[in-house]
């Protein structure tokens, strides 16, 4: 179910699960970058130690969703090997488990509905004005990844890992690779990176057509096999001492998904083109099944998206202002705008205060629909998948780091995200003008990081 693992990996979208380290050097600075836009899942190196040597960063991770949504338990451990000659080798293991109810894209309504539940052999029901939610929603996912750096020759350096996960219905394999030169006495870092993975689903049930209706409970006429999705991501980057207060950093990235790229556990509801109510099935006696007329999503096979990155680092007498601006635009119509912001404050006793906002808007894609008219000719392409609406969302937290007597590193984060969302006027028919059809998300993250080495 890496529908909602997305949502926690918008936890990295929700926000910055993985926190910054302000004294990193230029180079790990841009990798770091490049593995995040990358997509790669790994959680920044950490700052090059002299001596060979290992260093061990562990993060365990809650995110919870209010009234009884998705809840999070992660754990992060990151080692990473000193060599010689400034060779690194990291190591990634993450273990995430998943609970609780994800929407399912139908419409409120005012009157109780019922639905088959993905795997096609139950159903749920959802009481009359309350948003469906699929209160079955379990998961765990183990990730592993692996990361070899190295310099060539004087100025050059190259990275390659590789990285994989399993999920229960979803298996993830990738590979990517960065090389990067620096230039004006290594005041200037130019980067180039390329990641690819495949990823596959696996559902319960197989994977529903797209658009086709659900059906009574174990009816799998219109389920398929497992199916798979590519992506092709490249990214360029320069990084660029400004000053000695000033660091600067740009990246641009490309991203080619093709494939299935449906998610198979959302629907949308076909309606009356009047009162915009979900139109009821007739039941068959002795069988359950759907109470009212749902359609399973269908998205483009291909997604290209572009993105731009900019950062800026100051520093100001031990303290550290960090500021970032990512823009987003894909041919699915999205735009998106990410501003992120942290100050780091240190204090007595190599203790510090890191307050953090981020503010994050997009528009919706050009596919979404709140609902589906019964009788018009169905479209190519449709779904009611909230995270595909128009929206905003807003992160707040504050971090607190210190060390220990040993001279570890310890912190601990807490934060409240929270997401707002319209839908279009014209876009609602009937009785939906007065429903509340993009409910209001919060959530909380709390996370305890311990850092040591030897």
């Amino acid at each position: 179910m890496v529908a909602v693992a997305s949502v926690v990996a918008a936890a990295a979208v929700i926000e910055g699960i993985r926190m910054s380290n302000n004294q990193r050097s230029i180079t790990a600075t841009l990798a770091a970058a490049t593995c995040s836009l990358l997509g790669t899942n790994m959680p920044e190196p950490v700052q090059a130690q002299e001596d060979p040597g290992w260093d061990f960063n562990t993060a365990f991770l809650y995110y919870g969703e209010d009234n009884n949504r998705v809840q999070d338990l992660s754990l992060d451990m990151l080692a990473r090997r000193t060599f010689v000659d400034d060779r690194f080798l990291t190591l990634g293991l993450t273990l995430d488990s998943l609970t609780g109810a994800s929407p399912n894209g139908a419409l409120i309504q005012d009157v109780a509905q019922t639905f088959t539940r993905p795997s096609g052999d139950s159903i749920y029901t959802t009481p009359a004005g309350e948003q469906p939610l699929d209160d079955t929603f379990k998961d765990t996912r183990l990730a592993v990844s692996a990361n070899w750096q190295q310099p060539l020759g004087r100025l050059y350096q190259i990275n390659v890992g590789a990285s994989a996960s399993k999920e229960f219905d979803y298996v993830h394999l990738g590979l990517n690779t960065k090389i990067s030169r620096d230039f004006n006495q290594r005041n200037t870092t130019l980067a180039a990176g390329l990641a690819l993975a495949q990823d596959e689903w696996d559902p319960i049930g197989g994977i529903p057509a797209g658009l086709s209706a659900t059906g009574n409970v174990g009816d799998l006429s219109n389920r398929s096999g497992p199916d798979t999705k590519d992506i092709f991501d490249v990214v360029f980057g320069v990084t660029q001492v400004i000053s000695k207060q000033l660091l600067m950093q740009v990246n641009y990235s490309y991203s080619d998904s093709s494939g299935y790229l449906s998610d198979p556990f959302k629907l949308v509801s076909v309606v009356d083109g009047v009162t915009g109510d979900v139109v009821p099935v007739a039941q068959t006696p002795g069988v359950d099944g759907p109470s009212h007329l749902y359609l399973h999503e269908a998205r483009p096979r291909n997604r290209t998206k572009h993105s731009l990155y900019t950062q800026a680092k100051y520093y100001m007498d031990g303290k550290v202002l960090d500021i970032s601006y990512r823009y987003m635009t894909d041919d699915w119509e999205i735009d998106s705008h990410t501003l992120d912001m942290r100050y780091r404050w240190p204090f007595a006793n190599d203790s510090y205060l890191e307050p953090h906002l981020r503010y994050y808007t997009q528009s919706e894609a050009g596919f979404y629909k709140l609902s589906l008219v019964d009788g018009d000719p169905l479209p190519d392409f449709a779904s009611a998948d909230y995270r595909l609406g128009n929206f905003d969302a807003i992160t707040a937290g504050l971090k607190y780091g210190w060390k220990t007597g040993v001279g570890n590193d310890m912190s601990v984060r807490l934060e409240w995200y929270q997401q707002s969302g319209t839908v279009a006027s014209n876009q609602l028919i009937g009785n939906q003008v007065g429903r509340d059809n993009y409910p209001d998300l919060n959530a909380i993250i709390a996370q305890f990081s311990y850092r040591f080495g030897y």
